[in-house]
């Protein structure tokens, strides 16, 4: 059964799926020709209308025969090809486990004959792809080159030695991060959480903390963005645990606490949130870097605009308004350096205006997030736009605001 088939079992017209949802006719549509997908803060209330859990409804917009090309998704061929590689990858990590379990004579007589590759040049290479991804005004550009490495990558790790293994496992975590983020960004959250999976277990079997810790809080956003607090903080605990047996003078486990900090915001626990986000403060402690640029990029300069946003969660809005207007005025984000940075401290500026019903506050900011949007193609961006959507109400009786609606709606369905 698909997702159009359930909807008429229950009873519902197009039209009332998408009123209930706030949403207009044609994406309730769109959906269910496997065109785009709900974004994840739809998806709770989508499930509970079409009497599912979020599991069930997903096996809903996943129905065998019909095409799903979400925004920012590869093309169409690609995705046999991805699922391919994940398996290819799984088994030769079954084959590096057992390779660094075994003797030295056992070992070296599997591993006899395979040919041999750096993984200090695939460190060079995942390290200059972190580059690329970041300085990319469209991220899924970045897709095909990631793609050709993880190939390239898999087809080397088969078989080798314990420390070549472990090496190789290591740059194997790190490209998977990578791709994780690119899926995540393009709205695939299933294969998003697929890869930070791989990432954490080939980070496990490289005895690699950091990265390990890394991968799961990435994984712990798939939850966030779903809205599944609890799961999250369980992730982000197991992270706190992993990351405690990394190195002290990276900003790991500071990360950790940032993102814990999310999760206790969307569970309205202002105390734990604002304990978190001190912990995270302590990044500034450290001494060197704390940071290498790619896999792990924490380095708190966006922690005055993460407390902004936890405020707007908590509903706090005057302090939530002080922190973040002095972010773009007077922070890291004044010249605009970041369009996804500076775009997702707009979109929470709107919001505080929807939340106090003020149209011009959410018209000032809105229009220039959107704009941000078009121009970073960031689909992080369009997805906080989306929730600041959700939060119009009555205000689309503007009709200023509602095109500013119908243009984010338009962002979010392309």
């Amino acid at each position: 059964m698909g997702l159009a088939e359930r909807r008429r079992v229950l009873g519902y017209s197009q039209e009332h799926l998408a009123g209930e949802l706030g949403v207009d006719r044609t994406t309730v549509g769109r959906w269910e020709k496997g065109k785009t997908v709900p974004q994840p803060p739809l998806r709770p209330k989508l499930a509970e209308l079409l009497k599912v859990d979020l599991v069930e409804l997903d096996d809903l917009l996943h129905t065998p025969g019909v095409a799903q090309a979400s925004a920012g998704s590869p093309p169409s061929g690609h995705r046999g090809d991805d699922d391919m590689i994940r398996r290819e990858f799984l088994r030769v990590l079954t084959i590096s486990g057992a390779v660094m379990a075994l003797p030295a004579d056992e070992a070296e007589a599997l591993t006899e004959g395979a040919e041999r590759g750096s993984a200090a040049d695939y460190a060079r290479m995942n390290g200059h792809l972190w580059q690329v991804y970041q300085l990319a005004r469209s991220k899924r550009s970045v897709y095909p080159v990631v793609r050709e490495q993880i190939t390239c990558l898999t087809s080397t790790l088969d078989a080798r030695s314990d420390t070549e293994s472990r090496a190789l496992c290591h740059a194997a975590a790190d490209l998977f991060q990578l791709a994780g983020e690119l899926s995540f960004d393009g709205n695939r959250y299933v294969d998003a959480a697929a890869s930070y999976t791989l990432a954490a277990s080939a980070s496990r079997d490289a005895r690699a903390f950091d990265l390990w810790a890394c991968a799961l809080v990435r994984h712990a956003y798939v939850d966030l963005y779903e809205r599944q607090y609890a799961g999250a903080v369980r992730t982000l605990s197991a992270a706190q645990s992993v990351a405690k047996r990394g190195d002290s003078t990276l900003s790991t486990r500071y990360w950790v606490a940032s993102v814990m900090a999310e999760a206790y915001a969307g569970l309205g626990d202002l105390t734990s949130c604002e304990r978190a986000l001190d912990q995270a403060e302590k990044v500034h402690h450290l001494t060197g870097p704390g940071h290498n640029g790619g896999w792990l990029r924490f380095d708190g300069s966006r922690l005055a605009e993460e407390r902004g946003a936890r405020y707007v969660q908590l509903g706090r809005l005057g302090l939530a308004e002080t922190v973040l207007v002095s972010v773009l005025e007077h922070g890291a984000l004044a010249q605009g350096q970041s369009l996804r940075r500076r775009g997702a401290v707009l979109s929470d500026l709107a919001s505080i205006g929807a939340k106090r019903r003020d149209p011009d506050q959410v018209l000032t900011y809105g229009r220039e997030a959107v704009r941000l949007a078009r121009e970073s193609a960031s689909g992080y961006v369009a997805r906080r736009l989306q929730e600041l959507r959700r939060e119009l109400g009555a205000l689309n009786q503007d009709a200023h605001v509602a095109e500013l609606g119908a243009e984010i709606a338009a962002l979010s369905t392309t």
